[in-house]
């Protein structure tokens, strides 16, 4: 996607309203709000760095959980300033709202090089609803736009859209990387492209599957999705995750890879228990079941078996250019995480091969295994990396400045 991006303006000196996603995972410990991972703010670090560099002055906005517009300090984005801080090594600055006299007052104040982060942008109700008022007050602090924020690009908000009519609208690095992954990669993928779908739904994944029959070479399926097209293929499930009433849809699928010639694989073998207690994380009993056989009546499956694996694996040893969006199986739980973690290792150990993780639990997945460093890329958005494998725009972009 040829849109523009930082690279392309001189910025020195010039207000930067930039929309980070520093939507990160807060502890409340005694009262005080503790970052547990601070992997999204590291994610923003070249673009922030780069701009500090040619001497912006740096208006960081965000949103964080949802507080549905009302002021909520458990939400507040004070803690992530000063954990910035710590990473930038220099002062951030925090102003309490996102827009209004006391925000403004602190933007003109900025040198070059200074950052400020402004409180969160959903303490506005006008945020979510791309409230035009508020983005143009938002767009008063500044004289450039500035998105970094991919995981938020799919919604058309004030902060990732909106401004974007009051300001020229340019991408951060974080967001050049994703859109040349997520999309330019994959117009013209090198072969063979292996594509690795898991999850729960079907549902969730059908515009996906239909939109990359036509550029993959391969599909592996795997996770709850699969049992919806055994179903379709009249196999027995058991009391496996299915929906029944996207039978149809599945065969529809079935039919589209066979006559597109694209290889369409399903489990072979499957990991099944007769109880799965999630709030202990355990199983009870579990065992394999044989290559071809059915699922009996009250077993459920609940992850790849060991020929499964093989089958998957050979795929992805061979591929050039593959993506993995969802897990194999309910990998939270240990005895359940075995055909998960291993297509996590096939895959890092193909080193000649441009591997993209497309957000999500493939990401825990990935770094659970202990291989995160060993993938081409992994995305920061799992819905907005989803609806850009679905072939949608997504209104974050779509605003930005094209080449």
């Amino acid at each position: 996607m040829s849109k523009q991006t930082i690279r392309d303006l001189d910025l020195k000196g010039k207000r930067c309203l930039v929309r980070v996603d520093f939507n990160v995972p807060l502890d409340d410990n005694d009262g005080v709000m503790v970052i547990t991972d601070d992997t999204r703010i590291k994610e923003t670090l070249p673009t922030l760095k780069y701009l500090i560099e040619k001497g912006a002055k740096l208006i960081l906005c965000s949103h964080l959980g949802r507080p549905k517009g009302q002021r909520d300090p458990k939400q507040s984005l004070k803690p992530v300033a000063i954990k910035l801080s710590e990473i930038l090594g220099k002062s951030v600055a925090f102003a309490d709202d996102c827009v209004g006299e006391a925000a403004k007052e602190q933007a003109l104040a900025l040198g070059e090089g200074d950052v400020l982060l402004l409180e969160n942008v959903r303490f506005h109700a006008g945020e979510e609803k791309n409230d035009t008022e508020l983005a143009k007050q938002m767009a008063e602090l500044a004289e450039v736009y500035v998105n970094d924020a991919f995981g938020s690009a799919h919604r058309a908000h004030s902060s990732t859209a909106g401004v974007a009519a009051f300001l020229p609208a340019v991408s951060g690095l974080l967001m050049e990387k994703e859109l040349a992954y997520m999309h330019d990669e994959l117009e013209a993928p090198e072969r063979p492209f292996v594509v690795i779908l898991g999850g729960a739904k079907v549902s969730d994944k059908i515009k996906v599957i239909d939109r990359l029959l036509d550029k993959a070479d391969t599909i592996l399926i795997g996770g709850g999705m699969a049992y919806t097209f055994k179903l379709a293929l009249g196999e027995k499930i058991g009391k496996s995750l299915c929906e029944p009433d996207k039978v149809d849809t599945a065969k529809a699928a079935l039919e589209k890879a066979k006559a597109k010639g694209v290889k369409f694989l399903l489990p072979i073998d499957n990991f099944i228990v007769e109880e799965l207690n999630f709030k202990n994380k355990t199983v009870s009993p579990g065992k394999y079941t044989s290559v071809g056989e059915g699922i009996p009546d009250g077993w459920e499956g609940v992850d790849i078996g060991p020929e499964t694996i093989a089958l998957f694996s050979a795929e992805v040893a061979s591929a050039k250019t593959l993506v993995w969006n969802g897990p194999m199986g309910v990998f939270e739980i240990k005895d359940c995480a075995k055909g998960t973690f291993a297509i996590a290792d096939t895959i890092a150990k193909n080193q000649s091969c441009k591997s993209i993780i497309g957000g999500g639990d493939s990401v825990k997945a990935v770094k659970k295994a202990g291989v995160a460093d060993k993938v081409t890329f992994i995305s920061t958005g799992g819905g907005a990396s989803l609806e850009l494998l679905e072939g949608k725009e997504l209104p974050g972009v779509v605003a930005l400045l094209d080449k």
